[in-house]
């Protein structure tokens, strides 16, 4: 694979297991699905625009905090989970759902039929010390074993086997996600947050754009997207095009749109640090407004309080200190729109972060990519 690892030459490349669906020779082809999806923004970066900095009115504070949306994970999940490890680091599962509700459905596309799936995850790992992260990437089309989850309501979903990973959202809402991601890594989940299509532009537009530079033309009718090659600093529409885009670039695969959404990610990290949204409480503010509509966490850090103290251990992790994958995948066999987990390989990087280690290099050898490395750069 083609981002960013850290190597370690002593751990040697496995061979996945490919799995039982493929009886004929896959080969990879564009998704015939052209429903636009969205992309959730970090889950430390949407945290740290909402620190409150000097500002401190009580006005300013109840606004705010009445904003935020949460979701008790834990009740919901109870003790049948991964232990917490007591190593300093943690582990947050960012999700971003495709509704069409509300304001979404002109930003999205598609019809409104009351349901959602999660169409960016990304399981962002604090290592001690919090001066450094890792990011890997699920792709939703990954075909997994979804275990049996309980959703808020007091539903109950039965297990199901061979599944596309962005369903378990649909299916039982954040806490049969968190749960299936927890099955599939054995890894704890200490934090949860999302952010929707409306949210995520906003908040682009809130900051004055993002500057990236794209290598090759990128074109795409279907997220409205149409840029030359060369720097352009994109407003929220436009930022919004790319994280959603992914016949305009690559082979056509989520794997592509992923490899755009990790580049976009590292220059929204930059602007952030760049305007200085720290030290002006006016600009701050506005951000925080705009954040705190737009995220969705886990009722441990459902105020701004809870907000301000985690994203304040968090400022010093910058581009420079992210190290941004995607999951050990191929494309399956039976069909070439899906992907399917080498798990021996995922096995080293669910190891790493276990252990609070970096994610060797010989875990992205030899696996599908997308073919989008390097299209866009800070």
């Amino acid at each position: 694979m083609s981002a960013d690892s850290t190597p370690d030459p002593g751990i040697p490349a496995e061979s996945g297991r490919p799995g039982t669906r493929g009886r004929s020779k896959g080969h990879r082809r564009k998704p015939r699905d052209k429903r636009h999806r969205g992309m959730k923004i970090m889950a430390w970066t949407a945290a740290g625009i909402v620190v409150l900095g000097g500002t401190g009115a009580g006005y300013l504070y109840f606004k705010l905090n009445g904003n935020i949306e949460s979701v008790d994970i834990d009740q919901v999940l109870g003790t049948d989970r991964p232990e917490k490890v007591d190593n300093g680091s943690e582990n947050i599962l960012v999700l971003g759902s495709d509704t069409r509700a509300g304001g979404n459905k002109d930003l999205g596309g598609g019809s409104d039929d009351g349901s959602a799936r999660s169409d960016t995850a990304m399981i962002v790992h604090v290592y001690e010390g919090h001066k450094k992260a890792s990011v890997v990437s699920i792709p939703r089309d990954t075909l997994i074993d979804r275990p049996e989850c309980a959703d808020t309501e007091g539903g109950t979903h039965p297990a199901a086997n061979g599944v596309m990973f962005n369903s378990a959202y649909a299916t039982g809402g954040a806490a049969c996600a968190v749960k299936t991601v927890e099955s599939l890594t054995d890894l704890r989940m200490d934090h949860y947050l999302e952010v929707d299509f409306s949210g995520f532009q906003k908040l682009i537009d809130e900051l004055g754009g993002v500057e990236v530079t794209t290598t090759e033309h990128i074109r795409d009718p279907d997220s409205h997207l149409d840029l030359p090659a060369g720097t352009h600093r994109l407003d929220g529409e436009q930022a919004l095009g790319l994280v959603r885009t992914r016949h305009g670039v690559g082979d056509g695969s989520d794997l592509g749109r992923i490899q755009l959404q990790q580049a976009f990610i590292k220059a929204l990290v930059r602007q952030v640090n760049e305007v200085g949204v720290f030290t002006s409480p006016k600009k701050l503010y506005s951000l925080a407004d705009s954040a705190t509509k737009a995220v969705t966490t886990d009722s441990d850090l459902g105020s701004v309080n809870s907000l301000m103290s985690y994203a304040n251990g968090l400022k010093g992790i910058g581009p420079s200190n992210m190290h941004m994958i995607t999951m050990p995948v191929q494309y399956d066999p039976a069909d070439g729109n899906r992907v399917l987990p080498l798990k021996d390989k995922a096995q080293l990087v669910w190891d790493a972060l276990r252990n609070d280690k970096p994610i060797p290099k010989s875990a992205t050898q030899d696996t599908a990519t997308g073919e989008a490395t390097g299209v866009v750069t800070r």
